[in-house]
């Protein structure tokens, strides 16, 4: 509710519409940063080739399933951001493998899905050192930045993604980070204390850590995280 003033209608009108104006913009809301560039962190290692009730590699690895929510997505996120891609798993065996597919560019959805459907999960989960790896590419430390983390397990290199955070938060100019744990709990290594490690690294971070068990729940988490709603509705009309 806009505070009374008694003096006010005795104003010029063209001034008391700014007056106003002024008024109610100090009760808004602060806005989305929809346009800020981001960076997919996405999970490849060899968990994510087993299929998606647990067990080995099968028509409908679980990797199909992340695909599938991007493709669903990426075409109307790219419109009003610019978006890069890293990796983490695929490589030489039982290594800690990350690497950088494309740097925050415009209109990225079909160069992502293009690189995307040519991985072969393998290897460990470098979460953290992925993750790293992004905020550095973001200039994290001088610009504004999202990092959106796909990932179905725990950091297996050793690292800690809750002490990254906190390291990030300290240095960051404005860096989000948010995390979707597709399937966690079907993988019995996946302990609580590895969830809530992972959590602490969205938490750090102004982000958001979201549990998907399907493709329609990884769409709206991707939505929830990577698109703009407000500007994809308004521009639609």
């Amino acid at each position: 509710m806009l505070p009374r003033f008694h003096v006010v209608t005795r104003l010029p009108f063209p001034v008391l519409v700014v007056l106003l104006a002024s008024i109610a913009s100090l009760h808004a809301e602060p806005t989305a940063p929809c346009t800020d560039d981001a960076m997919i962190v996405f999970d490849a290692s060899g968990s994510m080739a087993g299929n998606l009730n647990q067990g080995i590699a099968t028509l409908k690895p679980r990797i199909d399933e992340v695909r599938a929510a991007l493709a669903d997505i990426l075409p109307e996120a790219t419109r009003f951001r610019r978006v890069g891609l890293i990796t983490y798993g695929p490589g030489p065996a039982q290594q800690c493998n990350v690497r950088l597919a494309l740097k925050p560019s415009p209109n990225a959805s079909n160069l992502i899905m293009s690189y995307l459907q040519a991985l072969s999960p393998a290897g460990k989960t470098p979460l953290t050192k992925a993750v790293e790896t992004a905020a550095e590419v973001l200039d994290y430390r001088k610009k504004p930045g999202v990092i959106v983390v796909l990932t179905d397990g725990e950091e297996t290199c050793g690292a800690s993604p809750c002490m990254l955070g906190k390291e990030l938060h300290a240095a960051s100019a404005q860096l989000t980070v948010h995390v979707i744990g597709f399937r966690m709990k079907d993988f019995s290594w996946t302990g609580e204390t590895s969830v809530l490690d992972t959590q602490c690294l969205a938490k750090e971070n102004n982000g958001l850590y979201l549990s998907a068990e399907n493709r329609n729940d990884l769409a709206a988490a991707l939505r929830a995280t990577l698109d703009c709603p407000a500007i994809s509705e308004a521009r639609s009309r």
